[in-house]
Order: structure tokens, then C-alpha cells, then sequence
């Protein structure tokens, strides 16, 4: 028995893999081996979650661009009064909340830059709070996910709060999960040229712990296929299962759902870009480590997503045969990833959604943010 059909017998009887199994089976590139590590990912998708597909109808607004950091593979932020800046006034927010809201959406997913100036009476917290209770206004049943680790650590440092109030004000105001992104690759010698000002990889995992312990659930993610090594690919995913088995111990929800988010650097910084050497992902690779990831993660985050916006309609169809149970949401709009020179567009219709999810022979089946039966959603007219 090869070295890589005993990690999938381990792996198929239900055990979870080391650090060190999972780099070797992210190093593999013999075809054989490639769809017996996919055939796998895809029978435990099946045991642990079964054949449906899931969705959200969900809007995603990015409510500025304008940001304080200057991460190397960004091309959404700005600087304040440069072309192509904005920051979404209160109607803007109040009029795309209810446009979600009147169309069915379920959630309303918001994340933006770090601006300074998003200030109400001189703190940060009363703005974001603000967000969150416009977005209440349109609809008090619309679910709010929304604010990175990133973040709240920023609304921490500038008002001078403790990261846990900051995330108990933030679930007072009615936000009722955190999205995990800004997460890139939880290793700081990358973290270092990717992000050098962003959060560490251990005060990233204290954020999102945090967020478990006050009850609200988070996703998690991975920017990958930049410059990071399988060794870091498979660190970051050990760091997410640790994560999750603490906060399953004592009884949280903790990470709904695991996202891949395959780099895009056709519009990034070039620096990033003449290093990393192409611009858009490369779909055999962003496979792999779908496979991978459920193979590491899934008896302990069964939800596995990948990204349209990044991969593609045709390629996110695709990962669902490498493990994926959940295609994401229609979004209604994006802003970061299409800046970036992404080719997946930036809304997909319910029908595309459902459309790719039959194509497999999969049933399809709306979700809402937590993977539950979604709820009709009560729209307040404006007046």
C-alpha cells in the first residue's frame, strides 16, 4: 500500500490526518492519485453532510474602499479624495438593505476598508453599530455577517477597547455572525509580505475565538495560491481544526463553514503580481486543496464553499465534485475580488445557482447564514 492510500484509508475510517498527511497529499500531481484523493473528499462530503447543494440569498455590500492598510494583493483600497474612493452614505446602505430584503434575501454580508474617518461622535463603535442597526431598519429579520477579525481589532485600537466588548457591542447591535476572512494564510512570515499591517495569525485565531465564547458563530477561510507553501496550506488548516475542536469542548457553534479563496492578481499591487507570476487562479491546483481541506477539516467543519467570484461559475460547479456541499450566495453585488480582476462576475441569479447544482445531479436547497431552514424575511417599507 503506497504512502497516500494509507492516508485515505485512515482518512475514509473516519480519523483525522496529521499536518504532515496532509502536505503529502497536497504534493501529489500523478492523475491517479489526484482523483483517488478527490473520490474520497467526496465520499466524506457525502457521509458528513449528504448530496444537497446548499445556497443563501444573500447581498454583500462593501461599504468603503477607503483603508488605512496596504496589503499586497489588494486592489480594492483606496486613500481618501483618491479616484475611484467611496464610502457609502446611510441611504445608500438603508436603500441596498431594503432592495435585499425586498428580493428575498436572507442575509446581508458587510465588510470594507479601515477608514479613520468612519466616526460617530469620535468612535468607531457607534459607526459600525450604526451599520448594523440601518440594515436592521430595512428588515429586523435580515441577518447580519458581517465585520472581519480585521476589523474588530481596528475599532478596538481606535477607541481604545477591549477586543471582547468590541465584539459583544458589535452582537448587541444585532450582528449575528462573523465572516473569517482576513484570515489570508495564518503564518506570519507570509502575513509579513501579504498583509504587514493586518492582525498576527495568533491574534486572528483570539478574535474569532473570542467571537465563539460571546456565541457568535464565524466562518473561516484561506487566500491561497500566492506565494505560500503546501506546509503552510496544510499549518493553516491544523490551526482552523484546533480552533474549532476548543470551541466545539465547550459547547459553541464556532465555525459554520470552511471558504477557499483562490488568489486573484490580475489588477493587484505588481510587486505581488511579478512575484506570484500569473493573474488569475489555477483551477487544478484550487481542486486539490478543496479536496484537501475536506479530507482535513470535515469531521469538524462539515460546510465547504467555494468561491464563484474567484473561480468562476464553471469551476466553483467543478470543486463540488472535490468535496464542496455549499455553492455560497447570489451576493447581489461585489466589489473586492472584481477590482482585483476577477472573470466570475460580481451577482449571480438564484436560477445559475440552482442551475449548477442540478447539473450534477445534486439537489439544490436554500439555506440561511447558520445553515438553517431559511425564514421569511419581513420587509419595512420606506417611507
Amino acid at each position: 500500500m503506497s504512502v497516500i492510500e494509507h492516508i485515505l484509508d485512515r482518512a475514509l475510517l473516519g480519523q483525522d490526518i496529521s499536518v504532515a498527511e496532509g502536505v503529502a497529499l497536497l504534493q501529489v500531481s500523478e492523475l491517479a492519485e489526484r482523483e483517488a484523493i478527490r473520490e474520497v473528499a467526496d465520499t466524506l462530503r457525502h457521509r458528513q453532510v449528504g448530496d444537497s447543494v446548499t445556497y443563501v440569498l444573500n447581498r454583500n455590500i462593501n461599504y468603503t474602499n477607503i483603508c488605512e492598510q496596504h496589503c499586497s494583493f489588494c486592489a480594492f483600497r483606496r486613500d481618501a479624495g483618491q479616484e475611484g474612493a467611496y464610502w457609502v452614505d446611510w441611504s445608500g446602505i438603508l436603500e441596498k438593505a431594503s432592495e435585499a430584503a425586498r428580493l428575498g434575501a436572507t442575509e446581508i454580508c458587510m465588510q470594507g476598508g479601515l477608514n479613520p474617518e468612519a466616526k460617530i461622535d469620535g468612535t468607531s463603535l457607534a459607526y459600525y453599530c450604526k451599520l448594523v442597526e440601518t440594515i436592521k431598519t430595512a428588515s429586523p429579520n435580515l441577518h447580519v455577517h458581517a465585520f472581519s477579525p480585521q476589523e474588530v481589532q481596528f475599532i478596538a485600537r481606535e477607541d481604545g477597547l477591549s477586543l471582547q466588548a468590541v465584539i459583544e457591542a458589535l452582537r448587541d447591535a444585532g450582528v449575528g455572525s462573523l465572516p473569517g476572512t482576513a484570515a489570508e494564510v495564518l503564518d506570519d512570515s507570509v502575513r509579513r509580505i501579504l498583509c504587514p499591517e493586518k492582525t498576527t495569525a495568533a491574534e486572528w485565531l483570539e478574535i474569532v475565538g473570542l467571537a465563539h465564547e460571546v456565541g457568535l458563530p464565524t466562518t473561516s477561510t484561506m487566500l491561497s495560491g500566492h506565494i505560500e507553501t503546501v506546509e503552510q496550506q496544510a499549518r493553516h488548516l491544523d490551526l482552523l481544526r484546533s480552533l474549532q475542536q476548543k470551541s466545539r469542548s465547550k459547547g459553541h457553534t464556532g465555525i459554520t463553514e470552511f471558504i477557499l479563496l483562490p488568489f486573484v492578481g490580475q489588477e493587484a499591487p505588481k510587486p505581488l503580481r511579478r512575484r506570484v507570476g500569473r493573474d488569475q487562479p489555477v483551477l487544478e491546483d484550487a481542486l486539490l486543496l478543496t479536496a484537501v481541506a475536506r479530507i482535513f477539516l470535515g469531521n469538524w467543519i462539515v460546510n465547504h464553499q467555494p468561491s464563484w467570484v474567484k473561480l468562476g461559475l464553471g469551476g466553483a460547479t467543478e470543486a463540488l465534485r472535490w468535496g464542496c456541499n455549499d455553492i455560497g450566495g447570489i451576493l447581489m453585488e461585489e466589489h473586492i475580488t472584481s477590482m482585483a480582476g476577477a472573470v466570475g462576475g460580481t451577482c449571480q441569479s438564484e436560477a445559475d445557482l440552482v442551475g449548477a447544482i442540478t447539473s450534477l445531479g445534486r439537489p439544490a436547497k436554500q439555506r440561511d447564514t447558520l445553515y438553517g431552514q431559511p425564514e421569511r424575511i419581513l420587509y419595512k417599507k420606506q417611507v
